[in-house]
């Protein structure tokens, strides 16, 4: 059969519920369309409520409350930021975006995430050449916590705030606690392709008051309180438009079922695939750790199989089923060519070997059979041990 025969099956796109209409009719009948508005301030409630962050400012991406996250920390020209390799560019962007420099750091085999070691060794290298980081950026990858307790630590003994990139791992726990509310600043995306989604959209979330109040400034073009025009600060245009955070006030009712149905399609892969020779599941959570398990990711082991993440890919794509590398680490890209880095062998290795397979919260069992079916077929055509 030929791929067109087939449904496409999608990475993980977006999963509407019925309350997300209710929303956006009530906003269009109030003609409330602006980026201010009750679906704004309700859906910066829900997101508080859920997490337990004191504040929230709902903005247009992860990558602007990154932004705004850094500048709060204080980043600006001539700093440097400690951030792990091995994650999306919207990650580290932002630190270019202050003329800051970042400053890259392998993952530990475990979680995928910062390796605590590593990290150690980048900040008493950066000490040594008299340079204290200004911030250290953390990412639970594909909503899998990091080693909390360890680089909590290290950051508290080195006096190094902490931005919590939190874009992938919405409704993930560690210690019971969600992610988003460790660092000084935490950061949620809500990108089409995300647990929940707002279509486009992000969200920043502190304890502090102030910087809530500065970030909500910043996000609204930094307009001084004045009858006219007045601007003494840059701004930007970051905030999330009423309709949108209408859309995430439905998603948000919905969040424990869909960290439930991901964390089921990961044991439902694992239950039917875990025979085939040399492929594995990852990453594996901490202890503490409660993974929202937002992508399945699988690894090739190429001493015990011939099938290659991308002979697999080619498969599934063959039978209209995406399926896509893990990120290709930071410090391999073009655009940060000559940017420090501290180890780089296991992110690489993870890159080399793995592969997402399709997560959406609203596959079907029939869609699950096809994919495992396909998988299995691929290693039946290409695999010789």
């Amino acid at each position: 059969m030929r791929s067109q025969d087939y449904d496409r099956i999608y990475l993980s796109p977006p999963h509407l519920g019925r309350h997300e209409l209710n929303y956006l009719h009530k906003a269009i009948e109030d003609n409330w369309v602006a980026p201010a508005g009750p679906n704004l301030d309700g859906f910066e409630r829900d997101i508080c409520e859920f997490t337990g962050a004191a504040h929230c400012v709902a903005l247009t991406s992860g990558t602007a409350a990154i932004h705004l996250g850094l500048r709060l920390l204080g980043v600006g020209p001539g700093d440097t930021v400690l951030c792990p390799s091995f994650t999306f560019v919207a990650t580290a962007n932002p630190i270019s975006y202050l003329g800051a420099t970042p400053v890259f750091i392998d993952s530990e085999a475990t979680t995928w995430n910062l390796c605590p070691q590593r990290l150690r060794e980048a900040i008493e290298a950066s000490l040594r050449q008299g340079r204290r980081p200004k911030a250290l950026i953390i990412v639970h990858l594909y909503g899998m916590p990091c080693q909390l307790r360890e680089i909590l630590a290290i950051a508290a003994e080195f006096d190094i705030p902490i931005l919590e990139d939190a874009a992938e791992a919405l409704g993930a726990r560690y210690d019971g606690q969600p992610l988003g509310t460790f660092g000084a600043v935490g950061v949620f995306s809500f990108n089409g392709n995300k647990i929940l989604t707002t279509s486009g959209g992000g969200a920043l979330v502190t304890n502090n008051a102030d910087w809530d109040k500065k970030a909500r400034f910043w996000a609204t073009q930094a307009k001084d309180d004045a009858p006219h025009y007045q601007h003494s600060e840059l701004g930007y245009n970051y905030r999330l438009s009423n309709l949108l955070a209408g859309i995430g006030r439905g998603q948000m009712g919905l969040l424990d079922d869909r960290v439930k149905k991901r964390r089921e399609i990961f044991s439902w892969y694992q239950k039917h695939l875990a025979d085939l020779p040399g492929l594995s599941f990852g990453p594996a959570e901490p202890t503490g750790g409660r993974a929202n398990r937002w992508l399945t990711c699988v690894l090739l082991d190429p001493t015990q199989t011939t099938v290659t993440p991308e002979l697999l890919r080619q498969h599934l794509e063959a039978r209209n089923i995406e399926s896509r590398p893990l990120w290709k680490p930071l410090h391999l890209q073009p655009l940060f060519a000559g940017v420090p880095m501290f180890g780089g062998e296991v992110c690489a290795d993870l890159f080399t070997h793995g592969l997402c397979l399709p997560s959406g919260s609203a596959l079907t069992e029939a869609d699950l059979q096809r994919i495992a079916e396909t998988i299995r077929d691929a290693f039946a055509c290409h695999h010789h041990a």
